[in-house]
C-alpha cells in the first residue's frame, strides 16, 4: 500500500491492517444442515436446474464416504488412496465431483492452492452436483482465488455465485471488498464492505480495517480518521486500533487530534510497548517542526521518552537514545542531549550520535572533546561527511591548529554538499 511520506516516520504506527485472505470451508460458513431430519434448502431460489444424481454403486458410495471422512479427520494418505481412483475413473459423475472436492481440500491444507483450485473447478465443471453442494463449492472456489491472489477471478466467481444462487450474505460482500482492495479499486471496495456491514449486526473487525484502508488510500482521510476514532473508542486498550487511528489522523494532517488520542491512551495505562512512547515522541517532534517555536513540543517529547524509560518500557537502544538526544537538543537542554548521544555512541552502527554530540560541544567551546567525538563519528561513518569535516575544522580552529583546520576543510571540499563553502574558506585562508 502507498502512504504519505510523513507516516514513514512512525514505523510502529503505520497502517497495520491484517486483511483476511484465508478461506474458511464454504459448508461451514453457510451452515451444515446434514444433522436435521428435514434438510432445508440453502439456495431455494437458485436459477440453476437441479441435476439428477447417478451414484448407484453401494460399494463406491462407501469408499467415497470413507474418503471424505478421512479428509475431515486429517488423514491425507487414506483420503487420497480412496478418492483419487474415484476422481480418475468412476462411472458416476456425482462421485467424481465429490471426490474432487475432497482432493481440493487436501491440497489447500497442504498450501497447494493452485492444485486446490484445479480440483475444485473440475468438480464444478462436471455439472452434476446438487444445488446446495454446487453453490457451497463455488463460494469456496472464490475464497481459494482470493487466497491465491487471483483477485479478479475471486470477484467474478462470487458475483456468479450470488447471481445464480440468488443468495446474499455479508461474508460474500466482505470477500468481494477484500479482493477489490487488493486490486486497488478503492471505491468498489468501500461499497462492498459497507454492503457487508448493512447485512449483519455482527460485522467482523477485519471489514472495518479494509474500509479504513480504502478510505485512506482513496484520499478520503477524514472518513478514515472518523472510522479509526470510532474503532479506538470501541476498543480503547487495543494497540492496533490506537496505531491505526494515529496513522490515519496523521495522513489527514490532524496532528493535535492524534496527540490527544495517544495522550489519553497513555494516561489510561494503554501504552504497553516502547513503540507507543517512541511514536508519541516523534509525533511531538514532527508537530514542533511545523510551528514557530519547536521547544515546547520537543520538551513534551523528551518527557514522554523519559516516562517510558523510567517505567522500563522504553529500552536504552541506539535509536531511542539518539531520539532522546534530538528531543533534548531541540528543547534546549544541551547537557541532556550530549549525555544521551554519548550513551548511544557505543551501540551505533554509524557515527551520527558522535557528530551531534561534537557539534553541541563546539557550541560550548569544548574544542578538544568535540574534536575527539567528531573524528570518531567520521571514522564510523556519517551520511553528510562534508558537514562533519567542516565541524572538525571548526574544532581545530578552536584549538589554534590551522594545519589541522586546513586538512579538514580540504576533505570537506571533496564533498559536493560542502564543496563551495569549503573552497571559499580555503581561498580566504590563503590555501590552495
Amino acid at each position: 500500500m502507498k502512504h504519505a511520506p510523513l507516516l514513514k516516520l512512525l514505523g510502529g504506527a503505520a497502517l497495520a491492517f491484517a486483511l483476511v485472505s484465508s478461506p474458511a470451508i464454504a459448508r461451514d460458513r453457510h451452515g451444515d444442515q446434514s444433522g436435521k431430519d428435514k434438510k432445508e434448502a440453502l439456495y431455494p431460489n437458485a436459477t440453476r436446474k437441479e441435476p439428477k444424481l447417478d451414484l448407484s454403486s453401494s460399494s463406491e458410495q462407501k469408499k467415497l464416504n470413507d474418503g471424505l471422512d478421512a479428509v475431515n479427520a486429517g488423514d491425507k494418505d487414506k483420503a487420497m488412496q480412496l478418492l483419487q481412483p474415484i476422481a480418475d475413473s468412476s462411472s458416476s459423475k456425482y462421485a467424481q465431483s465429490l471426490a474432487l472436492q475432497g482432493i481440493a481440500n487436501i491440497k489447500y491444507n497442504e498450501n497447494d492452492v493452485k492444485g486446490a483450485i484445479d480440483a475444485l473447478k473440475r468438480s464444478l465443471d462436471i455439472g452434476v452436483l446438487p444445488n446446495d453442494t454446487y453453490f457451497q463449492l463455488e463460494y469456496e472456489l472464490a475464497q481459494f482465488y482470493l487466497a491465491s491472489e487471483q483477485y479478479q477471478q475471486s470477484i467474478d466467481t462470487v458475483e456468479k455465485w450470488r447471481n445464480e444462487g440468488k443468495k446474499e450474505t455479508a461474508e460474500s460482500y466482505a470477500l468481494e471488498g477484500n479482493a477489490y482492495y487488493r486490486l486497488e479499486k478503492y471505491p468498489q471496495a468501500i461499497a462492498a464492505i459497507k454492503k457487508a456491514q448493512s447485512l449483519t449486526d455482527k460485522p467482523q473487525e477485519s471489514w472495518n480495517q479494509i474500509l479504513m484502508a480504502s478510505y485512506a488510500e482513496s484520499g478520503q482521510s477524514d472518513q478514515a480518521a472518523q472510522l479509526a476514532q470510532q474503532q479506538l473508542a470501541a476498543n480503547p486498550n487495543d494497540t492496533t486500533a490506537l496505531n491505526n487511528a494515529v496513522a490515519v489522523l496523521m495522513q489527514a494532517q490532524k496532528y493535535p487530534q492524534a496527540i490527544e488520542l495517544m495522550e489519553k491512551s497513555r494516561a489510561a495505562g494503554g501504552f504497553k510497548d516502547e513503540k507507543n512512547y517512541v511514536n508519541l515522541a516523534k509525533l511531538y517532534l514532527i508537530t514542533g517542526q511545523n510551528s514557530e517555536d519547536p521547544k515546547p513540543n520537543a520538551t513534551k517529547a523528551l518527557g514522554v521518552l523519559e516516562d517510558g524509560i523510567s517505567k522500563g518500557v522504553v529500552t536504552s537502544s541506539y535509536d531511542n537514545l539518539k531520539l532522546l538526544g534530538d528531543a533534548a537538543y531541540i528543547a534546549g537542554n544541551e547537557s541532556k542531549a550530549i549525555e544521551s548521544y554519548k550513551k548511544a555512541m557505543p551501540m551505533g552502527k554509524d557515527g551520527e550520535a558522535a557528530i551531534r554530540a561534537g557539534q553541541l560541544l563546539l557550541s560550548q567551546q569544548k574544542y578538544g572533546e568535540a574534536k575527539t567525538l567528531i573524528k570518531q563519528g567520521i571514522d564510523k561513518g556519517v551520511q553528510h561527511k562534508g558537514t562533519a569535516y567542516m565541524l572538525l575544522a571548526e574544532a581545530e580552529r578552536g584549538l589554534k591548529n590551522k594545519p589541522g583546520a586546513v586538512a579538514a576543510m580540504k576533505m570537506a571540499a571533496q564533498d559536493p554538499e560542502t564543496s563551495a563553502k569549503a573552497k571559499a574558506w580555503l581561498k580566504q585562508a590563503g590555501t590552495k
